[in-house]
């Protein structure tokens, strides 16, 4: 327990020199170039919820996701080295992209309404881990093992991510078209995912090299992209016509 704090602790004797605001800056700056598809899963996640419950739905995900961040930095670098984890880690998030293609019902109740809000924020947390390993990796090396670096980096870039969720959610709520982009975009990431699973690199860089190793990772991104789209769409479309039957 007293090295588990001594850690936490660690580095914020360092805030009076330069290097440390330097390394806060670039922190800062990685988190916000790469937390653009947080900010894609964060809107789509909370599109469906209570005009009311957006705010905090956004603000519980991308507090969420920056906790997590900060907990697993260390964790999900070296557990997404593991054979076959991306791949479940993938699987999930295929489920994640295609759930949120589906409508969810309307005129709930206040109960099933904060039950959606931690729905909501547990598919964004989630899709976090599965998705951060670039983010990860990146913040950790601009840290140096800093943990004072890598909380108040992350914490700062909080209300940055609010405030493009905020933004992603308008434009879905204006072009809802934007809602299937998004949701390829996130199957576009499934198929990456995947294919970069460390036994998907070693057999096809042995057997084929790592040029057709780089060619298999898009191909599966095209197809995660696109199964993402044909499943979400006929799910969608079956619970529309279950509920224009129940109508009737």
């Amino acid at each position: 327990m007293t090295a588990f704090w001594d850690t936490i602790t660690a580095g914020w004797s360092d805030m009076g020199h330069t290097e440390f605001w330097v390394a806060l800056v670039k922190i800062m700056w990685i988190n916000i170039l790469l937390s653009g598809d947080n900010a894609l899963v964060i809107a789509m996640a909370c599109r469906g919820l209570p005009p009311k419950q957006r705010v905090w739905g956004m603000v519980l995900g991308a507090g969420v996701a920056v906790g997590l961040r900060v907990v697993f930095t260390g964790i999900v670098a070296t557990l997404m080295t593991l054979p076959y984890l991306k791949i479940v880690g993938g699987l999930a998030l295929f489920y994640i992209a295609v759930k949120l293609l589906v409508l969810e019902d309307e005129n709930e109740g206040e109960t099933e309404a904060v039950d959606h809000l931690w729905r909501a924020v547990r598919i964004v947390a989630v899709a976090d881990i599965i998705m951060s390993l670039d983010n990860v990796i990146a913040i950790a090396a601009a840290a140096g093992g800093n943990m004072a670096l890598m909380v108040i980096g992350l914490a700062i870039s909080v209300p940055l991510i609010v405030a493009g969720a905020a933004l992603i959610m308008a434009l879905l709520d204006k072009f809802p078209i934007l809602i299937w982009a998004g949701a390829a975009l996130l199957g576009w990431i499934v198929g990456e995912v995947i294919a970069t699973d460390p036994v998907a690199v070693g057999f096809l860089t042995t057997k084929y090299g790592a040029g057709v190793a780089h060619q298999a990772e898009i191909a599966c991104a095209v197809v995660g992209a696109a199964l993402v789209l044909l499943i979400g769409g006929f799910w969608r479309r079956s619970k529309l016509a279950g509920k224009a039957h129940s109508e009737a």
